[in-house]
């Protein structure tokens, strides 16, 4: 037979790791993923499907340098435009695009939190085709 205490405490234990699980599974991590650009003028993977209030992280492990900017009529209505340089606008970016340049061993990151279809391109190699798609869905990607 439990003593009150021995009780008391059993109910206190059961009561705080109730709690603490219900934290864990309501708790959000944080979700990233990675374009890298390439020495071939590429973005990859060239298409990356993501969910909403996913992190872009854009890796330049080359030798050149490169852009991120949004099309403006291929993102979604309520979107936030992106671009690196921090451009409020695509036409903004075109005109700056040496203050929005990612040099080597920068990275450039966007959080998206619309779902949609964006596209975007290097500005510097956009004659090369360098150009990419995030696909954002409202659920959850594999």
């Amino acid at each position: 037979m439990l003593t009150r205490r021995q009780a008391l405490v059993r109910g206190v234990t059961a009561s705080l790791f109730s709690s603490i699980a219900g934290c864990t599974a309501t708790s959000r991590t944080p979700k990233q993923r990675t374009v890298r650009m390439t020495d071939d003028l590429r973005f990859e993977p060239e298409t990356l499907r993501v969910s909403t209030d996913t992190t872009v992280v854009w890796e330049n492990p080359t030798s050149a340098s490169h852009t991120v900017t949004a099309i403006m009529e291929r993102i979604p209505e309520n979107a936030t435009y992106f671009a690196s340089g921090d451009f409020d606008s695509e036409r903004e970016a075109r005109n700056h695009s040496n203050k929005g340049l990612i040099r080597p061993d920068e990275t450039y990151t966007h959080r998206f939190r619309e779902s949609g279809t964006y596209d975007y391109v290097c500005l510097p190699h956009e004659q090369s085709r360098m150009a990419g798609t995030i696909v954002v869905d409202a659920g959850e990607t594999k």
